[in-house]
């Protein structure tokens, strides 16, 4: 016997049909994530924004005072100046170098020898050393009584001066541009071999083939490897605060070590409002990326 189903007088499903024939499955897979990120994620975040209008107990509002307060600190205003200058100098150099040795590993004398994937191990091991381990390997180089000086017969106390910013640079490089060079060659492997080789064939040179064909189809690859290492950025923190502790050098004094320094101090009005004006800032930047790639 065949089961009858109520149709729409002008022959369309009707809602009840509709609803009864969607799949649950997948929403029961990702329920449990979602709740995840609402309850650890969103929900603070939500609070967050609160208690930047309100005082410090968080029940009496105040307007904008926490962020007025915020942005007349002068020490927000000098890890603002870090953070940027150290953005703006380290995602660019990261982006080309890695872009440098993706196109490396994809040359063919590697190819035909196999290197190529020792090569990506080799640039990926130092994602895999402990924060603690780095931060003893920056003791042992760049301390007054540090290997680089007993090499350079100098002394300099290298994370005590404005070295230190580019001793940062230098340690972010080297740990993220491994993790980047493989971003980028899954981007190279999604260009068909033919525009290559029917651009060599119209007499396009190495450069124009990479200006030409390279870049304009690393487009999407740009946009995810950009925001990852704007992301990144935030990172080094970590090995900063176990090498120099939470009042560094002025020159490597961001954002991090404010906030470290602020939660410490139970300002929390003021580490609210600032963790709402970076979040803000950083959702323009990626929104930019966003419209522009």
């Amino acid at each position: 016997m065949k089961r009858e189903t109520s149709v729409h007088p002008k022959g369309k499903v009707s809602v009840r049909q509709r609803l009864g024939k969607i799949n649950y499955t997948p929403y029961l897979f990702l329920a449990p994530s979602l709740i995840g990120v609402t309850l650890f994620l969103l929900a603070p975040f939500v609070e967050t924004v609160r208690r930047s209008f309100c005082d410090t107990l968080g029940r009496k509002f105040v307007g904008f005072a926490n962020y007025q307060s915020v942005l007349q600190n002068e020490a927000f205003r000098l890890a603002v100046r870090n953070t940027a200058r150290f953005t703006g100098v380290c995602v660019p150099l990261l982006l080309a170098s890695s872009l440098a040795l993706a196109l490396a590993l994809r040359m063919k004398a590697l190819q035909r020898t196999n290197w190529g994937g020792w090569y990506r191990t080799t640039f990926l091991l130092p994602m895999a050393i402990p924060v603690a381990s780095i931060a003893l390997l920056w003791k042992v180089l760049f301390a007054r009584t540090g290997l680089l000086n007993t090499l350079l017969g100098t002394d300099c106390d290298f994370m005590g001066t404005d070295a230190a910013f580019w001793v940062l640079i230098a340690t972010y490089l080297w740990k993220n541009v491994g993790y980047d060079s493989i971003l980028w060659s899954s981007g190279l492997e999604t260009i068909p071999a033919e525009l290559y080789e029917a651009a060599a064939v119209d007499g396009a040179g190495v450069w124009k083939r990479f200006t030409a064909i390279t870049l304009p189809n690393l487009a999407p690859t740009l946009l995810v490897t950009g925001i990852l290492s704007l992301l990144n950025t935030y990172k080094v923190f970590r090995e900063a605060y176990l090498v120099a502790g939470a009042y560094p050098h002025n020159s490597i004094y961001l954002l991090q070590h404010l906030f470290n320094n602020w939660f410490l101090a139970l300002d929390l009005p003021r580490l609210c409002a600032a963790a709402v004006l970076v979040a803000l800032t950083l959702l323009v930047i990626i929104a930019v990326l966003v419209r522009r790639l």
